[in-house]
């Protein structure tokens, strides 16, 4: 009887409680990479090729951990990449609210995976055997209660609290923090026209999902780190698997590549598909000198450095300056017409918002020979190179250097 009540108290390991606690986060880190590596960049996204038996066994170990189904999962995240942030997204902040996706993401989650419409039109290309139509799909919730009974053998009463926090893990750390906070709070490699943020430069709790904007901007790529001080777990572990050739990289993120300085070097066809290829770059740099500039004319409009009563204008382009990067569909009346108004007392910021217009036009025309595109870009670094606007002409400067 004692080794009865022995067992039901502590399970077969009879671990103590840190022990416990470090096999959880070793438990919920496989599930964490499961997530990462299989569904996200080798199944959403193509980026690459797993070998079958590594393929299966991150499709057993997530229908053990989450109970998610494949054809579920990757036809929500393609809707949300097709329609980023606009009606008909899954689960963007900017159409739910942040509080919505961070505390009932998993519901949003399911909400959609009922969607026939949804998995029929983004969940191709997902596994389609006999294991997932009869046991994976058709039994989802045996896996996690496989998992419970798994976890109370090996741990004994704790296994119960191990169990949900496994349970808890994915909708947590997916659907509630890249999801809703990788779209508010973080910063910005890429201008990509989404809010999507990196959380964090480390991508190690969440395998490297915490670089957000990284893959907003290269979402077929199976590499999330950008800059040299940014870390992606993930990619840890696709160069292991690459290495004992159960993986196969299929895209990565273009590298930037600048010319040597030469003022009479030409903008010819490779510098146009150099600045194509790194659109969100480009308009990151730009984003950062408009706002450098808005943040110039404030201070030279403070009340307390002018004479008179600047208080309407300072307030008005305060009120109005996260809009100059703003593209004209994501303002409403109000605010456009606020904008322009600022715009129309303000010739520097005008010249700026215009040739930033300009400049997006370059990648968003689907009809122009690349000629014609070329002429653009050539003229549009005339026009700033003339514009008699310091930064403008330094930015010139550098477009001219991107190269294929």
């Amino acid at each position: 009887m004692d080794a009865i009540v022995n067992f039901l108290a502590h399970g077969a390991l009879e671990w103590s409680w840190w022990q416990v606690v470090l096999a959880t986060l070793a438990l919920t880190h496989v599930t964490i990479i499961s997530v990462t590596v299989f569904l996200h960049r080798s199944q959403a996204h193509r980026g690459l090729e797993l070998h079958p038996a590594a393929m299966h066994f991150f499709r057993f170990w997530l229908w053990l951990t989450t109970g998610m189904v494949t054809k579920e999962w990757v036809a929500i995240h393609r809707k949300h990449h097709a329609r980023v942030e606009r009606d008909g997204d899954p689960h963007s902040p900017v159409v739910f609210g942040l509080g919505m996706v961070f505390f009932r993401g998993a519901e949003l989650y399911r909400r959609e995976a009922r969607n026939e419409d949804t998995l029929k039109r983004f969940g191709h290309g997902t596994p389609d055997d006999w294991l997932e139509r009869n046991i994976y799909s058709r039994y989802n919730l045996l896996g996690i209660s496989i998992m419970l009974i798994i976890d109370l053998a090996l741990f004994g009463a704790l296994g119960l609290t191990v169990w949900a926090i496994q349970m808890a893990w994915i909708p947590f750390w997916a659907a509630g923090v890249v999801n809703g906070v990788g779209h508010a709070i973080g910063y910005r490699n890429f201008a990509c026209p989404d809010t999507s943020t990196n959380i964090v430069p480390w991508g190690i709790i969440i395998g490297g999902e915490e670089l957000h904007n990284n893959h907003h901007a290269h979402g077929t790529s199976a590499k999330f780190s950008s800059r040299w001080f940014e870390f992606d777990l993930g990619w840890c572990y696709i160069s292991v698997l690459r290495f004992l050739r159960l993986a196969k990289v299929k895209k990565v993120a273009p590298k930037l590549r600048l010319e040597p300085e030469n003022d009479q070097a030409p903008v010819d066809l490779s510098t146009l598909q150099g600045v194509i290829t790194h659109r969100y770059e480009v308009l990151a740099r730009y984003t950062d000198l408009l706002k450098q500039a808005a943040t110039d004319e404030l201070a030279r409009l403070r009340p307390s450095r002018t004479r008179g009563n600047p208080d309407c204008d300072f307030n008005l382009l305060r009120r109005t300056r996260r809009w100059l990067t703003w593209s004209d569909d994501s303002l409403d009346d109000t605010q456009r017409a606020q904008l322009e108004t600022v715009l129309a007392d303000n010739t520097l910021l005008a010249t700026l918002v215009q040739m930033r217009r300009d400049l997006v036009s370059l990648w968003e025309s689907s009809s122009a020979s690349s000629e014609q595109l070329l002429t653009d870009l050539q003229a549009w670094c005339q026009r700033a190179q003339q514009s008699g606007i310091e930064g403008l002409e330094e930015f010139a400067t550098r477009l001219r250097r991107y190269a294929a």
